[in-house]
């Protein structure tokens, strides 16, 4: 197959004008090049197969229940009424959909957290590649055994269908100090860890003073509060880890994920504990529940790498790789295209250890090729 555009990403070099990517029937990139003068160019540009950081796809049944714009707070609350209010059925038909329709729009992985086993078949069968992040909660000290022990069954039920799956801790917040470090190492045990960090400034209210509305949301609700640290929420997780007794710099890829509280101070100490530290931003998950945006400029020069992902359709009205990279063009005009694509390629399937297949237009790679027209991505191969 040989595909043209007007400019063709390979992402591993300059943007080639005119330029062309042949691939084999199985999808093998065999070159790219510039198109001879006289040959018809299609319209748009092509780059690799999307690699979505962070996504819930097992939340897709709450698709459009959700109110916008009432804080993490507002947002745990409807997370907590509406969680199980759909049959598996339904579940489970708006998981197919929302992974045939990634699948569809040029992702070809995905870093996707799961708290039961209900995704599990259907991923195992789906050509969407995903490393299963088993998210980890429990507030209670005395439940970090249980819950340690229940993880690792689903971990077991996983790996029995040929998932690629560990656990892995939720947030600073959501979970007692003994059980983050434990759920952090056995994750680190499998090379791989995806932590929410530093979402919203409730988040850093509540851990650094005691207050704010997520801290009166959990004493009115009758749940434990985090511990009062007088840090940031990232500061806190990364002491967990030493806690664990992870020698620093701590081996294995981290994601921090949203980090819209980032702070240069907290990059550069996340680049002194983490020996591979990755951020996956989720733009609109963030102005979908608090009218925020991620740091971008701090991200840059903080030189950690930056991925892309939709977060869940509880938070978002699509998952959409496309629709994030257009919001961050709008918001931050002043990083190139040919960086933001990287984002969404290379960098997230360096965080899953694939870049040696996914992430560039290379001969002798299978990484898809998408074509992305006026904002809309058709997935060609």
């Amino acid at each position: 197959m040989r595909y043209t555009a007007e400019y063709v990403y390979t992402l591993a070099g300059q943007p080639l004008r005119r330029g062309f990517v042949e691939t084999s029937a199985d999808g093998t990139v065999l070159r790219t090049g510039v198109c001879p003068e006289g040959e018809r160019v299609e319209e748009g540009i092509l780059c690799p197969g999307f690699v979505n950081a962070h996504c819930h796809a097992e939340l897709s049944y709450l698709k459009g229940k959700f109110r916008k714009g009432t804080g993490m707070a507002g947002f745990i609350d409807q997370i907590n009424a509406l969680r199980d209010t759909s049959s598996k059925e339904d579940r489970l038909a708006a998981l197919k959909e929302a992974l045939d329709g990634l699948w569809a729009q040029g992702v070809v992985a995905m870093a996707d957290i799961s708290n039961c086993a209900d995704s599990f078949a259907l991923k195992a069968s789906h050509p969407l590649y995903t490393r299963t992040f088993l998210e980890v909660f429990g507030a209670q000290p005395e439940e970090c055994d249980a819950v340690m022990a229940s993880v690792r069954d689903l971990q077991a039920q996983a790996r029995a269908l040929g998932l690629d799956a560990a656990p892995t801790p939720h947030s600073c917040y959501t979970m007692s100090p003994q059980l983050l470090s434990a759920s952090a190492a056995a994750g680190l045990e499998d090379g791989f860890l995806s932590f929410h960090s530093e979402e919203s400034e409730e988040e850093e209210e509540m851990m650094r003073y005691g207050r704010g509305p997520m801290w009166d949301n959990r004493i009115a609700n009758g749940i434990p509060t985090p511990p009062v640290t007088g840090t940031s929420s990232l500061e806190y997780f990364l002491d967990r880890l030493k806690a664990a007794g992870l020698k620093k710099p701590v081996q294995g890829n981290v994601l921090l994920v949203h980090e819209c509280c980032l702070t240069p101070e907290g990059a550069a100490l996340a680049r002194e504990v983490l020996a591979h530290p990755y951020i996956a931003v989720c733009p609109l998950s963030n102005l979908f529940i608090h009218h925020t945006l991620p740091p971008i400029s701090v991200m840059r020069a903080s030189g950690i790498p930056i991925c892309i992902g939709t977060d869940s359709l509880s938070s978002n009205d699509a998952l959409n790789m496309v629709a994030e990279i257009a919001c961050l063009q709008e918001a931050f005009p002043e990083v190139p295209l040919q960086e933001m694509l990287e984002w969404a390629c290379l960098n997230g399937a360096r965080f899953l250890g694939l870049e040696n297949c996914l992430g560039t237009l290379e001969p002798g790679k299978k990484p898809g090729v998408v074509r992305i027209v006026n904002c809309k991505s058709v997935r060609l191969c």
